[in-house]
Order: C-alpha cells, then sequence, then structure tokens
C-alpha cells in the first residue's frame, strides 16, 4: 500500500476541502484574516465535515499524549465541558445538583431510623506522608471510620496505611 497515494487523498483532497468548506462558512470578517484558500483537485465530496488534521511527523514524545493534547484541543474541551456540562452520578445517572445544608438535613431525616450512611469530607489531598497526627486528631473527636485512597478503615485499626 506504500505509494498508493492515502496521505494525498488525506491531507491534499479530504483535509483541504474540509477546511476550505469551514472558513467559507464564517463570517466575511473573520475569512478576511484568513485568506483565499484554493480548492483542491476533485470533482466532488458530499457530507464533509469541518476537519482537523495532525502530521504525520508530529510524533508526541510521552506516552500518555491524546489526540486531544496533541492537537491542543483537550484545553478548549475541559473548559467547555466544565462551563457547559451538566454533572451526574456514575452509579445511578441522576443528576447532581447543588443543595443547601438543610436540604441535606431534609433528605437525611427521610431515610429510615436505621438506615447507616457516611458522611465523608477531605481532610488531606495529594501531600504524601503518614499524617499520623490527622488519624489522631479524628480519633479523639470521636470519628470511627476514615476512607484512606478510596478505602474505608476502622479508625482504632492499626492497619491504616502510613
Amino acid at each position: 500500500m506504500s505509494g498508493s497515494g492515502k496521505s494525498s487523498l488525506a491531507f491534499d483532497t479530504i483535509y483541504a476541502e474540509g477546511q476550505r468548506r469551514y472558513v467559507e462558512s464564517l463570517s466575511s470578517y473573520a475569512r478576511q484574516f484568513l485568506g483565499l484558500m484554493e480548492k483542491p483537485d476533485m470533482d466532488y465530496i458530499e457530507g464533509l465535515s469541518p476537519a482537523i488534521s495532525i502530521g504525520q511527523k508530529a510524533t508526541a514524545r510521552n506516552p500518555r499524549s491524546t489526540v486531544g493534547t496533541v492537537t491542543e484541543v483537550h484545553d478548549y474541551l475541559r473548559l467547555l465541558f466544565a462551563h457547559v456540562g451538566k454533572p451526574h452520578c456514575w452509579i445511578c445517572a441522576k443528576p447532581i445538583v447543588s443543595q443547601t445544608v438543610q436540604q441535606i438535613v431534609d433528605t437525611v431525616c427521610k431515610f429510615d431510623r436505621n438506615t447507616r450512611i457516611y458522611v465523608l469530607a477531605p481532610v488531606v489531598r495529594n501531600r504524601k506522608g503518614g499524617h499520623k497526627g490527622v488519624f489522631s486528631e479524628i480519633r479523639r473527636e470521636g470519628y470511627l471510620r476514615a476512607r484512606v485512597d478510596g478505602k474505608l478503615y476502622q479508625v482504632e485499626d492499626k492497619i491504616i496505611p502510613q
């Protein structure tokens, strides 16, 4: 398949026509800054969306690189999702909405009397270490359990990771 024109078709024809059509869809004010794009040598293409391309030589040195990071669109998508996205529970798929303290109290009060609940709050984040002082303090304050790295431990247990 080497030398059969796959890259020429992808970059010189499909990508070029997708970009040209995208630029044509912009306002005349925006187009004045982009310059005129030549129509590629082709007869007819139907249903072509705006396109992006990643050059064949643009290999990423980082094994964690993705199409989003290589094309630098990742940061823009992250901003878009942060401002427009609606968070949902990954377990039940219900929307996550902000609640007042009173709404939370009212919800908890509706549970059956013997329902066991966990109230979790971050105490230590993104800091390495044993945090023995933190565990001593929460033990003194009467807490029974602590969640460390996603696992629940009894505060009295000596197995809490150090």
